[in-house]
């Protein structure tokens, strides 16, 4: 079910209701309800795969319990690795097999030695990367002893899938979700409007930025030989846009979403490409799968501590395995180094903090010297968006030579989508919104700016009648295929 769908208009305001009409019997009745709404919001697409949800759940569940009453370090690793095979596994199964299966026949016939292997013909689950990462969390923490384990099936459950984050995050921690689903919540009006407002921006970045910029991304990326340099440096500018509007209008929903049910889920997105350096980009950008790994990969390699080499080592580690997290394509390996290879500079010089403060705090516009900089990020960040969205090496190294050549300079011609003036006049409301409220946790984050109401309703409308206006084909969430 996609939240821009009239489907999702209907099951939303629904179980809202029944939820907070619920809160005068039990929590666990409150929490059995979250997970039937959460199931059935999932099962929406392919009620076959919520038997994984079941699974991974009712696996992390159990090692949690056994990982609470078991002292031996013998064992306790072995419950570790339990949950560690099972949802890696299936990640394994269904996201990787294939590309493994490929690769190695690829390999084997290189050295002139053919083999055959089977291929598996099964559909990718909505959003198994990010389920199965949330579970992870758990285990990996109650075996640290960061977290005691819960005895709640039903808290537990329901904790894995909460349907606002189910299936494209932000990926939250058990540390933080958890004991949320183990208190009462008290419906706070203050918090719904909030998110209600937080909803509203995400779908304008989703449908009107996003939609409409995916097709003329895709008509550019389908068919590059068509294209001239410039045409192909528009289309790569138009995907940057698509994909920030695309997931990060998806966390913006979910986020609000959550607080409509009185839970607060992480921030995944900071105004990235107002970052001044690539380090910061990353700060910014889809934070809670940075931090997952930094957490549970990068600082169990040994993070910064260490000689040079580590740290160089560790830092491609990092970024390789997160260009793979998010498919089984060398596009994303590949996509994934480069960003390594941007981090390496301010890593050598230990410069990968210095920008840990707002951008221009304190006033309006940025300066020159700051200017330069978010524009440098910026271009660093559309070529890497190239290879990200290519359908292969050879497809991005075709757009990129275009790009690079006399053709660049001619007039861009594009065939398809929304008027690109009309396109880039939508997309400067939105890097001009952004920038206004570049301090705030979302677009539309009035709290504490003492608006007229006329004018906050007006801003309300606005959006809504542009979101009318200028919806473009409803285009699936990207990060739904990861």
């Amino acid at each position: 079910m996609l939240f821009n769908s009239v489907e999702f208009l209907v099951f939303l305001p629904a179980v809202f209701f029944l939820y907070w009409a619920l809160q005068k019997h039990s929590l666990r009745i409150q929490n059995l309800f979250l997970i039937v709404a959460s199931y059935f919001f999932y099962g929406w697409w392919d009620w076959r795969f919520l038997s994984l949800i079941v699974i991974s759940s009712l696996v992390d569940y159990l090692v949690g319990i056994r990982l609470g009453v078991t002292k031996a370090p013998g064992k306790r690793k072995t419950l570790l690795v339990i949950s560690l095979m099972v949802n890696l596994g299936f990640l394994g199964v269904f996201k990787y097999f294939n590309f493994f299966a490929e690769n190695l026949v690829q390999a084997f016939t290189f050295m002139g030695s053919p083999i055959e292997m089977s291929r598996l013909n099964i559909i990718l689950p909505v959003g198994i990367s990010f389920y199965t990462f949330q579970t992870l969390s758990y285990s990996i923490d109650v075996y640290r002893g960061k977290l005691e384990p819960t005895r709640d099936p039903v808290a537990f459950f329901a904790f894995v899938s909460f349907f606002p984050q189910l299936v494209a995050g932000p990926i939250e921690r058990a540390t933080n979700l958890l004991p949320q689903f183990s208190r009462p919540r008290v419906f706070s009006e203050a918090s719904s409007v909030d998110g209600l407002r937080q909803i509203l921006w995400g779908l304008f970045k989703k449908v009107v930025i996003a939609d409409n910029c995916a097709e003329i991304a895709n008509a550019t990326f389908a068919t590059p030989g068509e294209y001239s340099g410039s045409a192909l440096a528009l289309g790569a500018m138009f995907f940057t846009f698509q994909i920030y509007g695309d997931f990060s209008g998806y966390s913006d929903i979910a986020i609000g979403t959550a607080r409509l049910f009185g839970f607060n889920l992480m921030r995944n997105f900071a105004f990235p490409y107002f970052s001044r350096d690539i380090a910061e980009f990353w700060r910014r950008w889809h934070i809670s799968l940075s931090t997952w790994f930094r957490d549970y990969l990068y600082i169990p390699l040994g993070g910064s501590v260490g000689g040079t080499g580590r740290r160089i080592r560790n830092t491609f580690i990092i970024f390789a395995v997160s260009g793979f997290w998010h498919g089984a394509n060398w596009t994303f390996i590949s996509w994934g180094v480069l960003n390594a290879l941007y981090f390496l500079p301010l890593l050598l010089t230990q410069k990968n903090r210095r920008f840990t403060h707002g951008v221009a705090e304190g006033r309006r516009l940025p300066g020159l010297k700051e200017g330069l900089q978010i524009l440098s990020t910026f271009t660093m960040t559309v070529f890497a968006w190239i290879i990200f969205r290519a359908g292969s090496l050879a497809q991005a190294g075709e757009i990129l030579a275009r790009i690079f050549s006399q053709s660049l300079f001619s007039p861009p011609a594009l065939k398809v989508g929304m008027a690109v003036d009309s396109l880039g006049g939508l997309i400067l409301l939105l890097v001009v919104v952004e920038w206004i409220q570049r301090d705030r946790q979302h677009g539309l984050d009035l709290n504490g700016r003492k608006l007229p109401a006329y004018l906050r309703w007006g801003i309300y409308y606005s959006i809504i009648i542009l979101i009318i206006k200028f919806q473009g084909v409803q285009q699936e969430f990207i990060y739904f295929q990861f």
